[in-house]
C-alpha cells in the first residue's frame, strides 16, 4: 500500500480540462479518489469529469480571482465532504519568445498572475482544508525554475517562485501532519508547448540546446510520476527522473551555461534579433 492511499480521497485540480491536470486527475480517479476538475471554460470542465469518471465533477474559477477560488474550494467541499488534494496546475505561456525590453509589461504581468500568483490563490483557498485533513498541497514548477529563462522570463520566474512557495510549504505544514509537493516536468507534449514550439524563433532556441534534452514527453507520462508522488508524499517529482541529477547540481551547472550563453554567437545573435524585433513592434504600433 503506498504511504499515502488515494483511495477515498478528494482531490481538486485546475486547468484540469486538458493535458497534464485532466490527465492527473484521471490518475487520481483510477485510484479511487473523487475529483473535482476545474477550469476556466464550464463546458470543458464538465465534459472532462464526464470522461473521467462518476466521482469526477467540472467546476469553473478562475485562478487570478481569489473570492472564486474560495467560492470553488467551499464548493468541492459542499459536494464531496473535504478537500484533501489540491494541485495548482493552471497555467499559461507568454504569446511570443521576446526578450524582457522586447515584451509588454501587460503580458509579463498577466503570465505571472496565472502562473505564480495563480497558484498562490489556489494554495491559499485549499489550506485549511488541507491542514484539517492532514492532506497535500501539490504545486506544479518546471525546470523552468532553474534552467536560465532567457526569451521566457515571466514564466521562469514565475516557476521560481511557485518552487520556493513549495519548499516552504513543505515545512509549514509538517507540524500539521499534511504536506506539500514540488513538481517540476520537462517538455510535456500539451497544447501550450506544442504553442511554444510554434512561435517564430523558436527554432533558432531549438538550437542552442542538445537534441536529448528536448525531448517530450506525453501528458500521461507527466501525470503517472505526479500520481506517485503524492502517494509517495515526495516533496519533489522530477519527470523525466533524469533532471533531478541537473536541479542538484544547479550550484554548479548554472553559472557555468550563463557565462557560456553570455559569449556564444548564436545566443548573443538571438538576443539581438528579439530586441530589434521588439523595437519595430513598438514603433508600429
Amino acid at each position: 500500500m503506498p504511504a499515502y492511499d488515494l483511495n477515498g480521497k478528494v482531490a481538486l485540480v485546475t486547468g484540469a480540462a486538458r493535458g497534464i491536470g485532466f490527465e492527473t486527475a484521471r490518475q487520481m480517479h483510477l485510484r479511487g479518489a473523487s475529483v473535482a476538475v476545474l477550469d476556466l471554460d464550464a463546458a470543458q470542465a464538465s465534459e472532462a469529469a464526464e470522461r473521467i469518471g462518476p466521482r469526477a465533477f467540472g467546476i469553473v474559477a478562475d485562478v487570478t480571482d481569489q473570492g472564486a477560488m474560495m467560492a470553488a474550494v467551499a464548493e468541492v467541499v459542499e459536494k464531496f465532504g473535504g478537500v484533501d488534494v489540491a494541485v495548482a496546475n493552471a497555467g499559461i505561456a507568454q504569446s511570443r519568445i521576446a526578450t524582457v525590453r522586447g515584451i509588454s509589461g501587460e503580458e509579463w504581468e498577466r503570465v505571472f498572475e496565472v502562473d505564480l500568483l495563480g497558484v498562490w490563490r489556489t494554495v491559499r483557498a485549499a489550506l485549511p482544508q488541507i491542514v484539517e485533513r492532514r492532506g497535500q498541497m501539490v504545486v506544479i514548477s518546471s525546470i523552468y525554475a532553474f534552467a536560465n529563462g532567457m526569451g521566457n522570463t515571466p514564466y521562469a520566474v514565475a516557476k521560481a517562485g511557485v518552487e520556493s512557495l513549495g519548499r516552504a510549504l513543505r515545512v509549514e505544514l509538517a507540524p500539521h501532519g499534511a504536506s506539500a509537493t514540488v513538481a517540476y516536468f520537462g517538455w510535456v507534449d500539451t497544447k501550450l508547448v506544442q504553442d511554444a514550439f510554434a512561435q517564430p524563433d523558436a527554432g533558432r532556441l531549438e538550437e542552442l540546446s542538445p537534441d536529448f534534452l528536448l525531448k517530450r514527453i506525453t501528458p500521461d507520462e507527466a501525470a503517472a510520476g505526479l500520481v506517485r508522488g503524492i502517494e509517495e508524499r515526495a516533496p519533489r517529482v522530477f519527470v523525466p527522473k533524469w533532471w533531478r541529477y541537473v536541479s542538484a547540481l544547479r550550484g554548479i551547472i548554472n553559472p557555468l551555461l550563463d557565462r557560456h550563453m553570455e559569449k556564444d554567437e548564436k545566443t548573443v545573435a538571438l538576443m539581438r534579433d528579439l530586441d530589434a524585433k521588439s523595437v519595430d513592434a513598438a514603433r508600429g504600433s
